[in-house]
């Protein structure tokens, strides 16, 4: 049996596990729409913002100031008022993921978004850290 440092070092490393593919706890599925006539609309808006557990109102507004676009929801779609790129929508959905829903300290999506006067603090259930939100809607 080896007994210096690197051989038992390169021992230890064989008889660990592979590591498997390990899945995020908040996957959020890419935006799914098609264009019609002069206008975008995206059929899975409301499932992506339950997803993410923010309301409705804050990630419609978001999305609407990011795509510089008017537009509006029913009750099973977001409609745009211009035509926009699925890849765009996607970037603009991962932005908002990453300044309104996962902690900056943790990396969790176990947050909350509380409002103190004209602030917006996110709030995480995991670690506890706050932090103010750098983007204003």
């Amino acid at each position: 049996m080896p007994t210096d440092y690197e051989s038992l070092l390169k021992r230890a490393q064989e008889l660990l596990p592979q590591k498997n593919l390990a899945t995020e706890r908040l996957e959020v599925p890419k935006v799914l729409g098609h264009i019609q006539g002069n206008r975008t609309v995206v059929s899975n808006f409301h499932s992506i913002a339950g997803i993410m557990g923010r309301p409705l109102e804050h990630f419609l507004k978001y999305l609407l100031k990011e795509l510089a676009t008017s537009g509006e929801t029913s009750k099973t779609a977001l409609i745009l008022g211009t035509k926009v790129p699925a890849s765009r929508i996607n970037e603009k959905v991962q932005q908002y993921l990453k300044d309104f829903v996962t902690c900056p300290e943790c990396k969790r999506p176990d947050t909350k978004l509380e409002k103190e006067d004209n602030v917006t603090f996110i709030k995480c259930s995991a670690c506890g850290a706050r932090h103010a939100v750098k983007v204003r809607i």
